[in-house]
C-alpha cells in the first residue's frame, strides 16, 4: 500500500537519496517550473516516507524494437520512473536514412522526456546486406550541427577499426571534432585489439557476455554498460561490477519489445541489483547518475538549480514507481502515465515481392550442411554442421531434430529469397515472419515447412511491415506501418497484440522465451558465428559468405 505523501504542485517530502554524498535525508524539495528552488533538509531518514530518486535513464536502447514511437516509448517508460534515454536510431536508419532519423527526433520533439539520439556510425551495417540507406560523413556532420544527434552511435564496424578503414576513422574523426561520445560495439574483442579499439576514442561497449571481457575493457578505459533486454540478457553475467567499477558502469535494455517495456524498465534491474546485496547508492549511480555525465544529458539529478527530473519509490527494495517528474512536469503516477497518446503520419520503404514455395527449394547438394544453432538469451550463434533431411532431391526442414527453415526476403527490391537451416527454435509447425530483422530489416522468417512460410511472409509482406504467425491456414499478423518497425498505435494496445502473438509463437513449440526478437538477430551479421543476409550464408568469424552445403572433398 502506498504511503502518506505530500504531493502539491511544487513541493514534496520525502527521503530523498543523495547519490555521490551516500546520504538520505528527509527533505522538502520546491521547484519553480522545471528547476529546482530549494530542498530543505528536516531530519534523518524516515522509513514511514517514501523516497524521491533522481530519475532512470536507459543508457542505450533501440527505441524502434519496442515497436513504438519515441513519444510513446517516453509515455510507456515513464511510469516505470524513467525520465530519460539515449538512443541509436540505426534501425530506422538502414531502412530511411537522414529522413527516418528526422521522424525520430520529430516523434521525441512531443514528449517532455529528453531522448538523445545518436549519429549511427555503420549504415549499411555490413557491405553484405541490401540496406534500404547509406549514411556517409556529411550526413552525420548534418546531423551535429542541427542538433539531431548528441553521439556517434555504436561502431560496430570494428575490423574497420582496427585496420583504419578511411570511412570509419572519418567518422570517428567527426565526433571528436564535436566532442561527442563514440559508443562502442565489440563483442569478444580482446588482447591488442580491444586496446587499439579504445585508442581510436571509443568510450562504450553493450556487448560484454562474460566479467573477464567487461574487466578487460574497463581496464583500457572504456565504460561498461550492462544490458538487460528482451533478447540480450547480460546482467547476471556482469553485475558484480556494479562493485568493483560504480563509476564507469551504466545499464541499459539494448532492445525491448513491448510487452517487456509495458512490464518494466531500468526500475527492475535497480531493484535486481540492490536484492543482489550491492549498496543503493552504487546502483543509482549507474542507473541514474553515470549517463549524464557520460552524454551531457539535459537531465537534473535532485541539485538546487537542476532540473526536477525525479521518481518517488515506496521503498528502496522493490522500487514501485509512485510518481515520475520530467522538467518538473508530473508524467506518471501510480503505473498510469499522464502523458497524451499523439497521432502518426508513417513513413516506410518498402518494394519486396510475395513469394511462392518453389522459392524456397534448396536442392542437396553434399553430405552435410552448414546450420545456424541460436541460444535463448543471446545474440551469438553457433555454426554446426549436420546431415540433412533430403525428401526429393531438395533439403526440408527436419522437425524431429528441430531443423528448421530460415530464410531472409530482401525488402527493397524483387529478389529471390536466401535460405539456411537453423536450430533452437522448437517449432512443430507453422511458421513466424517478421520485417524487424537487424540491421537492414529485410524480412525475416523461420518455418517447419515452406508453405507455412510463404504464408506468413506475403502476409508481412501484403502490410508493409509487420511480425506474423502462420498456422495451417490461419495468419496472425500485428502491423508495423511506420518503416516496418514500429506502429502508430498506443503502447499497450500493441504490448497486448504482440503478446498475443508471442503466445501463438510458442503454442506452435518454441521454447524461447522472445522467439521474434531472437529471430530478428538472425540477420544480425555482425554478431558470430553464423547468421543469414538477403545475399546468403554468412560467416561472422570470418567476415565474408559461405556456402549452405558442405562440398566433398
Amino acid at each position: 500500500m502506498a504511503k502518506n505523501v505530500s504531493l502539491n504542485q511544487g513541493s514534496i517530502i520525502a527521503n530523498v537519496v543523495q547519490i555521490l554524498e551516500r546520504r538520505i535525508v528527509l527533505s522538502e524539495i520546491g521547484w519553480d517550473n522545471e528547476t529546482i528552488a530549494s530542498i530543505i533538509e528536516l531530519g534523518d531518514e524516515d522509513p514511514d516516507k517514501p523516497y524521491l530518486l533522481p530519475g532512470f535513464i536507459d543508457a542505450h536502447v533501440h527505441i524502434e524494437s519496442s515497436m513504438l514511437t519515441p513519444d510513446e516509448f517516453a509515455r510507456i517508460a515513464c511510469r516505470h520512473g524513467t525520465v530519460a534515454a539515449v538512443s541509436d536510431p540505426h534501425e530506422i536508419a538502414n531502412v530511411l536514412g537522414l529522413d527516418g532519423i528526422r521522424f525520430m527526433c520529430d516523434s521525441a520533439a512531443l514528449t517532455p522526456m529528453p531522448i538523445l539520439f545518436g549519429a549511427p556510425s555503420c549504415v549499411p551495417a555490413t557491405p553484405f546486406e541490401t540496406a534500404g540507406a547509406r549514411l556517409d560523413s556529411e550526413q552525420l556532420a548534418w546531423l551535429f550541427e542541427n542538433r539531431q544527434a548528441g553521439y556517434l552511435s555504436e561502431v560496430m564496424n570494428y575490423p574497420g577499426v582496427l585496420h583504419d578503414d578511411p570511412d570509419i576513422t572519418a567518422k570517428l574523426a567527426l565526433a571528436k571534432r564535436f566532442g561527442y561520445p563514440i559508443d562502442g560495439h565489440a563483442p569478444g574483442l580482446s588482447g591488442e585489439d580491444v586496446k587499439h579499439y579504445a585508442a581510436a576514442g571509443i568510450s562504450t561497449d553493450h556487448e560484454c557476455s562474460t566479467l573477464d571481457e567487461a574487466r578487460e575493457k574497463l581496464a583500457v578505459g572504456m565504460h561498461i554498460l550492462i544490458r538487460e533486454g528482451s533478447a540480450a540478457r547480460n546482467f547476471e553475467a556482469l553485475h558484480p561490477l556494479i562493485d568493483e567499477a560504480p563509476e564507469r558502469v551504466m545499464l541499459c535494455s539494448d532492445d525491448k519489445h513491448p510487452d517487456d517495456l509495458v512490464a518494466g524498465h531500468i526500475n527492475v534491474l535497480v531493484a535486481r541489483a540492490v536484492a543482489h546485496g550491492h549498496s543503493v547508492f552504487d546502483v543509482l549511480r549507474c542507473a541514474c547518475w553515470n549517463p549524464v555525465d557520460h552524454y551531457n544529458l539535459p537531465v537534473g539529478r535532485l541539485r538546487v538549480g537542476e532540473r526536477m527530473d525525479a521518481v518517488l519509490v515506496e521503498n528502496l527494495a522493490d522500487f514501485s514507481v509512485l510518481g515520475t517528474w520530467v522538467g518538473g512536469q508530473k508524467v506518471a503516477e501510480h503505473g498510469k502515465s499522464l502523458l497524451t497518446h499523439h497521432a502518426t503520419n508513417p513513413v516506410n520503404r518498402f518494394a519486396a515481392a510475395p513469394i511462392s514455395a518453389s522459392d524456397l527449394e534448396a536442392p542437396a547438394s553434399g553430405e552435410q550442411i552448414r546450420v545456424i544453432k541460436a541460444f535463448d538469451g543471446e545474440l551469438f550463434t553457433q555454426a554446426v554442421l549436420r546431415t540433412p533431411k533430403i525428401v526429393h532431391g531438395q533439403i526440408v526442414p527436419d522437425i524431429e531434430s528441430d531443423r528448421l527453415l530460415l530464410t531472409v526476403v530482401n525488402r527493397y527490391e524483387a529478389a529471390r529469397p536466401a535460405l539456411a537451416f537453423i536450430e533452437g527454435f522448437g517449432l512443430q509447425r507453422g511458421a513466424l515472419a517478421s520485417s524487424v530483422a537487424h540491421d537492414s530489416h529485410n524480412v525475416i522468417a523461420v518455418g517447419a515447412d515452406s508453405e507455412a512460410i510463404c504464408l506468413a511472409v506475403n502476409a508481412v509482406i501484403a502490410a508493409r511491415g509487420g511480425i506474423a504467425v502462420a498456422d495451417r491456414e490461419r495468419v496472425e499478423l500485428l502491423p508495423l506501418p511506420i518503416a516496418g518497425l514500429m506502429s502508430d498505435a498506443d503502447g499497450d494496445s500493441v504490448a497486448a497484440r504482440y503478446a498475443d502473438l508471442d503466445a501463438l509463437a510458442k503454442r506452435l513449440g518454441s521454447p524461447l522465451r522472445a522467439p521474434f526478437m531472437t529471430l530478428s538477430f538472425m540477420a544480425l551479421l555482425v554478431i558470430p558465428e553464423l547468421k543469414l543476409s538477403d545475399r546468403g550464408l554468412f560467416d561472422g568469424r570470418t567476415f565474408s559468405f559461405t556456402p549452405l552445403t558442405v562440398t566433398p572433398q
